[in-house]
């Protein structure tokens, strides 16, 4: 069981606001790919697993009769319901749960997407639940994107030693299970979706320029597991000013340019 690497089940407590604001949408260009690839009708129903703030789950709603955008954080699915109520999105059903617990028919979905999160879940556990509850044919889409901290560039590595610092100084370094890639690197998610029954479609990437302010990027901090406002607390003023300084001489007009990365792994479910 992957889960027992122990991630915690509030992580992203208190998150949902600067997650629905600073975390970057998917590139269109990937939402009409993916839907081609996997043969969408039209009339299906999809499921967004570990929804956040319907991150896919809103711009892949017009393809779907109905979507069920699940998440085991309720701040998370509160700002989903209050999205979908203001956009009239009908075909919105916000459900708090997990993957491992949810209640769903066999055959019910014809498209299941995760972003940036089958890593925290069971993912074996979750993987035979989607095998069944997906119709024949039927795909699951593994999404991800890069933050800002990931990358190469020296304002990003600037980025990066300032979050450790952070965290350190505020001895929340253990908030994610220091070795939480391992499952992953000894047994890869498309052998878990392969175990489970699926066959592997395709890998697809995608990139999008992005200019962060330094504004944004501290909103993007406090969307993160590892440093969310809870944490951060009355420090609040103090890490931006941090953040300003670390990363002041690498802005470009105080802006910060990355090519961000974007990527799913499609799998399919046997047809009849």
């Amino acid at each position: 069981m992957d889960n027992e690497l122990g991630f915690a089940a509030d992580l992203y407590q208190g998150t949902a606001g600067h997650y629905d604001r600073y975390r970057l949408p998917y590139p269109e260009a990937m939402i009409g790919d993916l839907i081609q690839r996997a043969g969408i009708s039209g009339k299906g129903r999809l499921l967004d697993l570990a929804c956040g703030t319907g991150q896919l789950a809103f711009p892949l709603r017009r393809w779907f009769s109905e979507v069920w955008a699940v998440d085991r954080e309720p701040d998370m699915v509160h700002v989903v319901r209050a999205k979908a109520e203001a956009l009239r999105a009908g075909n919105i059903r916000p459900v708090v749960a997990d993957g491992e617990t949810l209640d769903a028919e066999p055959g019910y979905f014809e498209l299941a997407v995760i972003g940036n999160a089958f890593h925290r879940l069971d993912r074996d556990l979750v993987a035979a639940r989607l095998f069944r509850w997906l119709r024949p044919g039927g795909c699951i889409a593994l999404c991800w994107s890069y933050g800002p901290h990931q990358g190469d560039e020296e304002w990003q590595r600037a980025l990066a030693a300032t979050l450790d610092r952070w965290r350190a100084a505020l001895g929340v370094e253990d908030r994610v299970p220091a070795n939480w890639e391992e499952p992953r690197r000894l047994r890869p998610d498309h052998q878990v979706l392969a175990d489970a029954g699926f066959g592997l479609a395709v890998h697809q990437e995608f990139t999008v320029e992005h200019q962060w302010s330094l504004p944004e990027l501290a909103g993007f901090a406090r969307s993160t597991s590892f440093l969310p406002p809870s944490v951060i607390g009355e420090q609040g003023a103090a890490f931006d000013a941090d953040l300003a300084a670390s990363l002041g001489q690498f802005g470009n007009d105080g802006t910060f340019s990355e090519t961000v990365s974007f990527a799913y792994d499609l799998a399919r479910k046997p047809g009849i």
